[in-house]
């Protein structure tokens, strides 16, 4: 029996849910993939066999060559629950998160990060209350954005609703700058340089 392979990724809720023919439950860490062999919840083999390496996300559907759907689902992990006063410090402290460039999955009332003393500390000074949780980890697509080009995806282009990057892109020299605009931490930068040296 031919290997089922998975040769394209549906955003969650834009693929038939009656075509569901298994799940797959994966970490964080392990749903930015390309081409990879998996195993579904229920032993089903499958090859993941993309064109470009993409992030994963809850609910996703990787669409199968012989038909049907697998469905993501992001693993319960062990993170840190950080909390606020009020919505203007929630907004500050990811502020601080999006400017070290931390994964970070933003929700109303509280921020999920992975476990770093350091940022820990950092949070707790600045007045944040945080707890040790397990929780699913989806976190913001900023790092991973660039390689979700799909635009149906929630997440496609780097943004979280599938927005253009807020910024602008020039080129000069062989390089090609996208610089998100200062006041906005959520988008990272984007460098990509094409060098041919001579000597």
């Amino acid at each position: 029996m031919a290997v089922l392979r998975a040769t394209a990724v549906i955003a969650s809720g834009h693929w038939p849910a009656p075509e569901h023919r298994a799940t797959v439950t994966l970490a964080h860490h392990d749903r930015h993939r390309r081409r990879i062999r998996l195993s579904a919840d229920d032993g089903t083999a499958f090859l993941l066999d993309l064109p470009e390496a993409t992030l994963l996300r809850d609910g996703d559907g990787l669409k199968l060559e012989q038909g049907g759907y697998i469905e993501v689902k992001a693993a319960i992990e062990l993170l840190v629950e950080v909390r606020a006063a009020s919505p203007q410090l929630l907004a500050r402290l990811a502020w601080h998160l999006g400017n070290r460039h931390l994964p970070a999955a933003i929700h109303a009332d509280r921020i999920l990060i992975r476990d770093d003393h350091v940022i820990v500390d950092m949070l707790k000074g600045l007045g944040a209350q945080v707890q040790a949780v397990e929780a699913p980890f989806d976190p913001e697509g900023g790092a991973y954005g660039q390689h979700n080009h799909d635009p149906a995806h929630p997440y496609g282009l780097g943004s979280r609703y599938g927005k253009p990057e807020q910024g602008h892109a020039h080129s000069h020299g062989g390089h090609t700058h996208v610089h998100p605009h200062a006041d906005d931490p959520g988008h990272e930068h984007d460098h990509t340089h094409d060098h041919d040296h001579k000597h």
